[in-house]
């Protein structure tokens, strides 16, 4: 969606931003790529104090950067609320700095929070998910700073790269529990 086309620094008028670090990027934007209503979504970096952090810095662990995706969509199509919900089914939020092997703060699951709004509606979703985990969710918010955008090798990674390796243990079985669990809110679902 987004190598040829980065995301401007505002939404288009109508549509909202979500920010979201849940792991590596390439599992997000694999998946928010297939959501109805999201109008596009890239692999960034924020959370940090490097300007225009390269991912070899990100992944040394110095920067305090998060891997995220930055997503744009439109609310008549899918809700804050919907966004939030699909994020929490397809990474574990009750790990600190950490998704499965993936070890490190740029690996830690974040919402970084564009409006008051969103943080309302963070702070319940949050609230509701915790009923279905044993462990203390440590997904933080934070407001959103600046972002940076990844590199363009990163963009689209899962869709160009099905068949390396950590895509298809890592990435795809992600992929597949959002296209089970929310089958209706797929692109080109069955009704749309």
């Amino acid at each position: 969606m987004s190598i040829q086309h980065p995301l401007a620094a505002t939404p288009r008028p109508g549509n909202q931003f979500a920010t979201l670090g849940g792991g590596c990027f390439w599992c997000l934007e694999a998946v928010f790529e297939e959501v109805n209503g999201v109008v596009d979504v890239e692999s960034g970096y924020i959370g940090g104090t490097v300007q225009q952090p390269t991912y070899r810095q990100v992944c040394e662990g110095t920067t305090g950067h998060a891997e995220v995706v930055r997503i744009e969509f439109d609310p008549t199509g899918i809700s804050y609320r919907e966004v939030l919900e699909i994020f929490f089914t397809i990474h574990d939020p009750t790990t600190l700095n950490r998704q499965g092997n993936d070890v490190g703060t740029q690996y830690r699951s974040a919402i970084y929070l564009h409006s008051a709004e969103q943080r309302s509606v963070a702070e319940d979703v949050i609230r509701e998910a915790q009923a279905h985990y044993r462990d203390r969710i440590v997904t933080e918010l934070t407001d959103a700073g600046p972002y940076w955008r990844a590199e363009v090798y990163h963009q689209e990674y899962f869709r160009h790269n099905p068949d390396q390796g950590y895509c298809a243990v890592v990435v795809a079985p992600k992929v597949a529990k959002f296209r089970k669990t929310f089958a209706a809110k797929r692109r080109n679902s069955a009704g749309d």
